[in-house]
This record gives C-alpha cells, structure tokens and sequence, in this order.
C-alpha cells in the first residue's frame, strides 16, 4: 500500500467507526473518498517538498582530499653545522703537536678558527634551512587522514560511532522538521 491507499483505509474506517453503513463506503476510483485521498496525498507530498528539513545531529567520517602546507622554516643545532669541521680542526691540532713548538700555537689558531666558524654559523641556527612544503593528494597515494564532522554531542572519536550501515546512519543522524522553520507553509 501506499500513501494514498492509506488515506482511503483511513477514511473508511473513520466512517465505519461513525457508524456508517459498510455498503454505503465508497472508495473506487473517481469516488469522493477517492479523490479526496489523491488531493490529500498531493497536498502532503507539497508540503514535504517544501520544507526545509534541519540536520539535528550528525556523526560522519571525513575524507581529506588533499593537503598543502607553506615552506616551513628549520632550526639547526649548532653541531649539526660544526659537525663536519670537527675531524679537519682536530687533525690540524695533532699536526701541531707534532711540530715541536708548535702545539701551543697551532692550538691557539685552531680555538680562533672555531670561534670564528661558530660566529659564522650561528646567524643559521634559528630558521638556516627550509623544509618544502607539503603538497599530498588522496588519489595520487601521499596522503592518508582521518578523522570526523559531527553536529550535535562531539563523539570524541571516529571509533565511537559507524555509519557505514543503515543501524548505525539510523543511530548517528537525525534529520528533523522543525515546526518554526515550516510555519509560512503550513
């Protein structure tokens, strides 16, 4: 059966419970009862196209489609950028002591070029190199996110709720016709 059958029922036991004689029903096609239904049907089925319906709560995965990011600014520590300079400057030192007389002065040196390499570098520490910003795109396989919209009570994790079939769509989302939002076309 269908919405307008429905009315016809309804209509026919509403006249049987008035104490209508049986008989005396008439619901075939072009009777009053009839056509009444199909005008009611209609009339019902404008009202439902009319209305604007509020979603009153929703728990939904998101799919994240893609995701940029500027180039970012990096800090350097300070023997990251001396690191490599170490084994040259302690050679220079082991040299030195193996020229007599030397050792002391070629030490002295070598602790001034080290002040001076570290002088030179610490202008680097705080953003001396810069990572490439992100550019991911779901369908190209660079990207992998998760997470959830909701409307209503923050289920706090997409693991506390499914919409994946229709128990848990019934469970997580509610549609609703607010009466205040239909009252110009009731």
């Amino acid at each position: 059966m269908g919405l307008k059958d429905d009315l016809i029922e309804a209509k026919a036991q509403a006249a049987l419970a008035s104490g209508a004689n049986p008989d005396d029903i008439d619901t075939s096609e072009g009777s009053a009862t009839e056509v009444e239904a199909e005008l009611m049907k209609e009339a019902i089925i404008n009202f439902l196209t009319e209305a604007d319906f509020t979603v009153t709560q929703l728990k939904a995965p998101v799919t994240v489609e893609s995701l940029k990011t500027p180039d970012q600014l990096v800090n350097i520590r300070l023997e990251t950028l001396l690191g490599d300079k170490a084994p040259i400057l302690k050679t220079i030192r082991k040299l030195g002591a193996l020229i007599p007389g030397a050792g002391e002065i070629i030490d002295e040196l070598v602790d001034e070029l080290e002040t001076a390499i570290e002088k030179a570098v610490t202008p680097l520490l705080e953003g001396g190199a810069s990572l490439v910003g992100l550019d991911l795109d779901k369908d190209a396989g660079g990207l992998e996110a998760g997470g959830y919209v909701h409307i209503g009570e923050d289920p706090d994790s997409k693991s506390s709720f499914n919409v994946e079939d229709e128990s848990g769509q019934r469970n997580f989302t509610t549609v609703k016709l607010i009466r205040e939002d239909v009252e110009d076309i009731l």
